[in-house]
């Protein structure tokens, strides 16, 4: 007869209870087939930590570090301190300079980034210092004629000295190379400022391109692209390409001088403002001019149909009556001028602007700010210019500024220099250097963005007609003479 649903399940249910006991039994493969309750494993940590020892900082004095990193963490420390929860990735670790007993402690390591991993203890120290090295000027080429620049491609040994009638020299290991690197003085009008500067193109090791700016036998300025054929120490005249000529038909003198590649790979080009007195025609303020400006170009494809390309975040490309080359306006003299990719708050341009009867100045700016009005003619430094008042809506002014003071070694125009990155002296990195033309003092400060620091005016003999700074391929700082001597910054022997 058919089993009834009811007693199929009672049979199944009294089979497995049966079943159970002999289930424990051993298989008779040694495992005695009891399988526990599975334990749960514990869960991998999903955060971690972050250890910061701030170090050498007064008693009693709180430091100014900050660290940010994912989802908008952000956290100001004053001293040191673990940092606790932290999500995995990349903690970017800033430290500001800290003013305590009438001192200036720089951090040494001004920014920093850490990675902090799930379960990590990361670790960073941030240790700050007073700035007491001694320096001492040594001079390393003398002889020339008339030296108004030295430059050299990151990372090369050599130095290239930019003399203004038109030579370019080089000089190794201390000793200056007979041969000229480039001699261009038959294109060049020596009444005028004559050749000002030379930068080497990023890729120089690859593709041996640099860049000159002069004036040339009309007196105007001169933009000029040349190639060296090899690796070697001479260029190719004949190699010339010419990317820019701007009129300069009113007077004979601020000619700007400066151009430099910025952290951006564009090309950059200081031009002043025509040199009739107070700027009368307003070129410094006119969109529509190209001088009393900073420029801005792409020469990365130059050629003959197209020296250069207007790279597409210039501020004033495509407006009508205002040239897309423009980066910067308002600059009377802006004859040296550089940039320092390895500032803690972001890469940063320094402009030295030569002033017209009063003051000198200094402007610093976040490098990627561009559309920028630096004042003249309005503005000469922070005053303003043949005015008791005026309205300074509008207008970047500068972080430092000095004042002609009518002594017999009075400072007379600004000479712009460079931040020091070299190994050479530590303490000094991250501070700017710069001097004057006629006073010829040695001065720095420090910057963490545009807040400035630790101003001071160097130990060291004055030195006469201050043409230039010059930064070797190791980040080393020069001063230039036109009297015909290079020196070098160093630190001082006991």
């Amino acid at each position: 007869m058919p089993f009834h649903p009811a007693r199929l399940f009672l049979l199944s249910l009294f089979l497995g209870l049966l079943m159970g006991p002999l289930a424990g039994c051993n298989r008779g493969d040694g495992a005695s087939g009891v399988s526990g309750p599975v334990q749960p494993q514990p869960p991998a940590p999903a955060v971690g930590s972050l250890v910061v020892t701030i170090d050498n900082l007064p008693p009693g004095t709180a430091a100014m570090v900050r660290i940010s990193g994912p989802d908008g963490f952000a956290r100001a420390l004053g001293g040191t301190q673990t940092v606790t929860g932290l999500q995995p990735g990349t903690y970017a670790i800033t430290a500001r300079p800290v003013t305590a007993a009438g001192q200036t402690w720089i951090p040494s390591t001004a920014s920093q980034q850490v990675r902090v991993g799930a379960g990590d203890a990361a670790r960073a120290t941030v240790a700050y210092a007073v700035n007491n090295a001694a320096l001492a000027l040594v001079r390393v080429a003398t002889g020339l004629t008339e030296p108004v620049y030295l430059g050299a491609p990151a990372g090369d040994a050599r130095q290239f000295i930019v003399e203004r009638a038109g030579r370019i020299l080089v000089m190794q290991d201390g000793v200056l190379q007979a041969q000229p690197f480039l001699d261009i003085r038959a294109l060049i009008d020596p009444i005028v400022d004559g050749l000002m500067s030379i930068a080497f193109d990023p890729g120089f090791a690859a593709n041996g391109h640099f860049y000159v700016y002069r004036t040339d036998l009309n007196r105007d300025i001169v933009l000029e692209l040349y190639t060296v054929p090899c690796h070697c120490d001479v260029a190719d005249p004949a190699s010339v390409l010419t990317l820019l000529r701007i009129p300069h038909a009113d007077a004979l003198i601020h000619y700007g001088g400066q151009l430099a590649f910025g952290p951006d790979g564009y090309l950059y080009v200081a031009t002043g403002d025509g040199g009739v007195a107070n700027d009368a025609p307003g070129n410094a303020h006119n969109l529509g001019s190209l001088l009393g400006k900073l420029l801005r170009l792409d020469v990365g494809a130059a050629s003959v149909i197209e020296p250069y390309g207007i790279p597409p975040s210039n501020p004033y490309l495509g407006q009508p009556g205002r040239r897309p080359e423009i980066w910067a306006s308002g600059l009377r003299n802006p004859w040296r001028f550089s940039f320092d990719t390895a500032a803690a708050a972001g890469a940063s341009l320094y402009i030295g602007d030569v002033g017209q009867v009063t003051v000198e100045e200094i402007d610093l700016v976040p490098a990627s700010q561009g559309g920028l009005n630096y004042g003249w003619n309005r503005m000469e430094g922070n005053t303003c210019y043949l005015a008791q008042d005026c309205d300074r809506s509008g207008l970047t002014l500068p972080v430092v500024e000095y004042v002609h003071t009518g002594a017999a070694d009075s400072p007379c125009a600004v000479t712009g220099g460079y931040v020091y990155r070299g190994t050479a002296i530590p303490k000094l990195a991250g501070h700017y250097f710069y001097s004057d033309y006629c006073a010829g003092f040695l001065r720095s400060f420090y910057a963490y963005g545009t807040e400035v620091y630790a101003q001071r005016e160097w130990s060291v003999p004055r030195l006469g007609l201050v043409t230039s700074f010059g930064q070797d391929g190791k980040g080393e700082l020069y001063m230039v003479t036109l009297t015909g001597d290079v020196w070098k910054i160093a630190r001082a022997t006991p």
